[in-house]
């Protein structure tokens, strides 16, 4: 298969036991190339390799903790070895840390950044050395809208996005000439796991284990619908879109394209556009629905839509 006259014969994607990078993995292999599913869970990477070769495609398991610089050293040299060179990186493992920046330690932020930014550092050096010395390839890194829109709750994860776009941008600077292209996606809401495996900080427990709840109902419920507003698969179109032509940056749904208009043409109103998502804010309208409303019966309003009678009290 080529792809703006790269053969992908070879993929890899970090964090692709499941969301984003599941679906780019599976999209990959369905047009024809060899996948290496890496993930810190080992046996989420082999249960979406099991998933690919039920298609009749190809790929394989390998266990990455992108944090580690050695495991990454580790990592090329066995793809190498194993596959030769890879075509395609898909930097896609990543996580979220959010809550009031003053509530942040030097932890939180090491923890955000090992994994956002830094294990994107580490897979962009290794493998984009080895594509440079192939003379091509194309490195894919996953960002997000919040690279673009920043957001009072989520500083931390919103800096380790934005340090990946502006990566990405340097890189095609760098590496383009060289043979390597370098594009940066940046995607909206998106239906993942990324929120269950989320560490908050200076967040009420009680509400927080809501929220989730609430989320995880609001997935299932679009996952029911003939259409899919929120699937992975919209990035994972949007990642071979990028490699095809070779594109800077992706913003994938319309919140994202949004905030990637508005930073340039309205760039004060997009400083502000999610104000009313403080974290007191937040608490104080999570708190006042709730006792409204109930949350099973909210729930049951969401999935089923069911009506809610209320009373004033």
């Amino acid at each position: 298969m080529k792809i703006n006259g790269l053969a992908t014969r070879l993929v890899v994607v970090t964090g692709a036991g499941s969301g984003i990078g599941r679906a780019t993995a599976i999209r990959f292999a369905k047009l024809g190339a060899y996948v290496v599913v890496s993930d810190i869970d080992l046996e989420a990477a082999q249960a979406t390799t099991a998933m690919i070769r039920g298609n009749g495609n190809r790929a394989s398991a390998a266990q990455l903790d992108v944090t580690s610089p050695d495991e990454w050293e580790a990592f090329a040299r066995d793809v190498l070895a194993d596959h030769g060179y890879a075509d395609v990186l898909v930097n896609n493992a990543g996580m979220l840390v959010g809550g009031p920046f003053l509530a942040l330690s030097p932890t939180d932020w090491d923890r955000q950044l090992s994994v956002n930014l830094m294990g994107v550092i580490h897979g962009c050096r290794v493998f984009g050395a080895q594509m440079v010395e192939h003379g091509g390839g194309h490195i894919v890194n996953i960002a997000s809208a919040a690279a673009f829109t920043p957001t009072p709750v989520m500083s931390a994860y919103s800096v380790s996005k934005a340090g990946v776009k502006m990566l990405t941008e340097c890189l095609r600077l760098e590496l383009g000439p060289k043979g390597v292209g370098v594009s940066a996606i940046c995607p909206g809401v998106i239906n993942t796991n990324i929120g269950d495996h989320a560490v908050t900080v200076g967040v009420d427990e009680g509400l927080m284990d809501r929220g989730k709840q609430i989320t995880r109902q609001l997935q299932e419920f679009a996952e029911k619908l003939p259409f899919s507003p929120m699937s992975p698969d919209l990035v994972a179109r949007a990642v071979v879109r990028a490699v095809r032509f070779d594109l800077a940056v992706v913003p994938v749904r319309a919140e994202a394209w949004l905030g990637y208009f508005m930073l340039r043409i309205a760039p004060g109103i997009n400083r502000t556009m999610t104000r009313p998502f403080s974290v007191d804010t937040l608490e104080r309208l999570g708190a006042k629905f709730l006792d409204r409303f109930g949350e099973s019966r909210l729930l049951a309003r969401v999935v089923d839509r069911e009506p809610v009678t209320t009373k004033r009290r």
